[in-house]
């Protein structure tokens, strides 16, 4: 028998390699907190299970985790996360779901399992608002500009 530790040391170094960063391309669970920082999960298209049991996509060997917990389902570009009647509930943002549309940097509970969602590099959102915003600013701008002008 292998302990709770040795099974995910295990999973970490059998586990496909993933790039440090994720992108849209290819959406990333990170796992966060004591036993469970050190695993990163590809996600795919199509749906995977995530629970306890072996034969699940994503397997968390934690007795906190129900044999099947949840289900992740890329529908349309966009992530889903389902509960699948799990005994201990999935949190996303410490808000009790049964269903919920995953973004990115959102933290996802199961059990006591904390994953965090990752599906672009970190910033990249932030600096599309800020150069949005800023082309907002200038068109604004413009348009004072062209009103006091013709006035």
């Amino acid at each position: 028998m292998f302990t709770a530790e040795e099974l995910r040391e295990y999973a970490v170094a059998f586990s496909p390699p993933v790039e440090e960063r994720a992108s849209v391309a290819q959406p990333v669970l990170a796992g966060r907190g004591p036993g469970f920082d050190k695993l990163r999960f590809p996600l795919r298209t199509g749906k995977q299970t995530i629970g306890r049991r072996s034969d699940n996509d994503i397997v968390l060997d934690d007795p906190s985790v129900s044999a099947s917990h949840a289900w992740l389902i890329n529908q349309q570009g966009h992530y889903v996360i389902m509960n699948t009647l799990s005994t201990n509930g999935v949190f996303v943002n410490g808000r009790r779901v049964h269903e919920a549309i995953l973004r990115h940097g959102d933290r996802i509970r199961l059990g006591q399992a904390e994953f965090v969602f990752l599906t672009r590099e970190r910033g990249v959102g932030r600096f599309g608002r800020v150069a949005w915003i800023a082309g907002a600013g200038v068109l604004l701008a413009g348009i004072g500009a062209l009103a006091w002008w013709l006035h």
